[in-house]
C-alpha cells in the first residue's frame, strides 16, 4: 500500500472543519513509514529486495517491530494525538490525526505478505494481497480516487490545487508499481522514499490551505 494510505487522510479532512487540515493528516498516514525508513538508515529496523517476495512489491520487510506491530504503530498514533491535541488545543483534531496514524497498519494488512505482528514478535500477520494485483491495484487506486471525491465533495476552494496533488500521487504509485527493482536497500532507496513522501505533503499543505469545509445547508466554514 502507497498512495493509499493518504486515503483515511482525506476522509478525515473532510468529516468536520475540527479536523486537522489535510497536510497535517497526511503526515499522519505516512508517519509510521516516515519512522520506518529512517529508522532503517540507522540500522534499527531492517529490510532487503528479495525479487519474488511477492508477485508487486520485491521487498523483504523482515525487522521492523517499532513501526509496523500493531502496538508500535499505536505508539506512534498516540503520541501523534498528543502532539495534534495540545498544538491545536483541539482534542477531536488529535484523534481523527491518531485513527488517521493507527489506520496505516491495518491498510497495510490488506496486502502485505505476513511480516506485521501485533508485538514485534511472530506469528507474523499480512492478507497478501500484493500477490493478487488483479486486486491489489483496483483496491488501491479506487480507495485512494474515491477517498479523494468525498473530500473534494465536502469542500470548497479552487480545484487546481487538488488535482495537482492528485497526478503526482499517481506518478508516484506508477513509478512505484513500474520502476526497475532496485538493486539493493540501502540509503538512498530510504531517502527517495522519504522525499516522495515529503512532496507529496508539501502538496497536501497547500491544498489544505485553500480548501474551506463545507457544511450542510450551503455554508462555507474555513477549516482551522
Amino acid at each position: 500500500m502507497f498512495i493509499g494510505h493518504f486515503a483515511p487522510a482525506f476522509v478525515a479532512a473532510a468529516v468536520s472543519p475540527r479536523s486537522p487540515r489535510l497536510g497535517t493528516l497526511f503526515v499522519a498516514a505516512q508517519l509510521v513509514d516516515w519512522g520506518f525508513f529512517t529508522l532503517a538508515m540507522f540500522g534499527a529496523e531492517r529490510m532487503r529486495i528479495a525479487p519474488g517476495a511477492s508477485v508487486m512489491v520485491p521487498f523483504d520487510l523482515y525487522h521492523m517491530p517499532y513501526t509496523h506491530s500493531l502496538i508500535g504503530a499505536g505508539i506512534w498514533a498516540l503520541a501523534f494525538f498528543a502532539i495534534v491535541a495540545i498544538l491545536q488545543r483541539n482534542l477531536f483534531a488529535g484523534v481523527m490525526a491518531g485513527l488517521v496514524v493507527l489506520s496505516h497498519w491495518a491498510l497495510d494488512w490488506l496486502v502485505h505478505v505476513p511480516d506485521l505482528t501485533i508485538d514485534g514478535q511472530p506469528p507474523k500477520l499480512g492478507l497478501g494481497l500484493w500477490n493478487y494485483p488483479w486486486i491489489a491495484v483496483p483496491l488501491e487506486l479506487g480507495l485512494t480516487i474515491a477517498a479523494f471525491a468525498f473530500y473534494l465533495r465536502r469542500t470548497r476552494g479552487p480545484v487546481g490545487p487538488p488535482m495537482v496533488l492528485l497526478a503526482v500521487m499517481l506518478l508516484f504509485q506508477a513509478i512505484n508499481w513500474l520502476a526497475p527493482v532496485p538493486a539493493s536497500a540501502g540509503p538512498l532507496l530510504y531517502l527517495q522514499a522519504l522525499i516522495a513522501f515529503a512532496l507529496m505533503t508539501a502538496l497536501a499543505v497547500w491544498v489544505g490551505e485553500n480548501r474551506w469545509f463545507q457544511k450542510r445547508g450551503g455554508l462555507a466554514l474555513s477549516v482551522e
